[in-house]
């Protein structure tokens, strides 16, 4: 996966009080990230070459950045973005290195969001779409996705304290609609051996189809809470999301094969 996030360039007096020795003070918080103990003498270096290789700059930077958006996408998941704070987050890294990537709150937000969509599109792409038939594929991407939601609820957080927001900060995120849309070209493809094979009916939209099916996956993430209090059924257990998977592409395909 590409970087997230541009790191930007801070202007004025903030970025000259970071550039002084910036790489300096950096290094040895980016070192830890590595896994590496400092090195104390020649024998102990070649010791280590021998365990392990040494990450690069890019894969160090990479890994500082993806650090902070783990920290960070869980504060914005509990508290949304107006009660985030950038202390909290700096707590469990550093409030330098936030600033040396981001320019803020609402940057960092950003790279959040981004990472969450690009990761479910990339998930997307490890299922098997070629073997079997037209409806096999889509039984298999339809309880992939069913799975996927229920195993990173953050993403449907994300998305509905998104959603609260209008898709304000999402439309910021100028590449990510054609990361987007990949899926659909995708379904696309999908519908038209469906239909090639005689089992889908003509006239199917792509992005109907990805809208039902990214609702019937969603739901048991959004609304597990208040749907266990009030019928007493737990949607967490992996039973009652294997069961929720196959539910999910039977009430798909049924719609997606019905003729007439």
């Amino acid at each position: 996966m590409s970087e997230p996030v541009q790191v930007k360039r801070l202007a004025g007096r903030e970025r000259s009080a970071i550039a002084r020795g910036a790489e300096s003070r950096l290094s040895p918080a980016i070192e830890t990230l590595s896994g590496d103990p400092p090195v104390a003498s020649a024998a102990a270096a070649h010791h280590a070459s021998q365990r392990a290789p040494r990450r690069s700059r890019a894969e160090l930077r990479e890994a500082a950045i993806n650090q902070i958006i783990d920290v960070a996408t869980q504060e914005f998941v509990e508290k949304g973005l107006a009660g985030a704070r950038i202390d909290e987050i700096a707590g469990k890294s550093t409030k330098r290195k936030i600033y040396y990537y981001f320019e803020g709150k609402e940057e960092l937000y950003r790279a959040v969001l981004e990472r969450a969509y690009r990761q479910v599109r990339q998930s997307e792409l490890t299922v098997d779409l070629d073997s079997g038939s037209a409806a096999d594929a889509l039984r298999r991407l339809i309880e992939h996705d069913v799975r996927y939601h229920s195993e990173h609820p953050e993403l449907v957080r994300l998305v509905m304290n998104e959603n609260i927001h209008r898709a304000e900060h999402l439309k910021q995120i100028t590449d990510l609609p054609s990361a987007n849309a990949g899926v659909i070209e995708l379904l696309r493809n999908l519908i038209a051996r469906g239909e090639a094979e005689g089992v889908f009916r003509k006239g199917i939209d792509p992005v109907d189809l990805h809208m039902n099916m990214t609702a019937l996956a969603f739901y048991n993430v959004s609304n597990q809470f208040t749907f266990a209090h009030n019928f007493g059924v737990d949607m967490t257990s992996p039973a009652a999301i294997e069961r929720r998977a196959k539910q999910a592409a039977e009430i798909i395909l049924a719609w997606v094969t019905a003729k007439g």
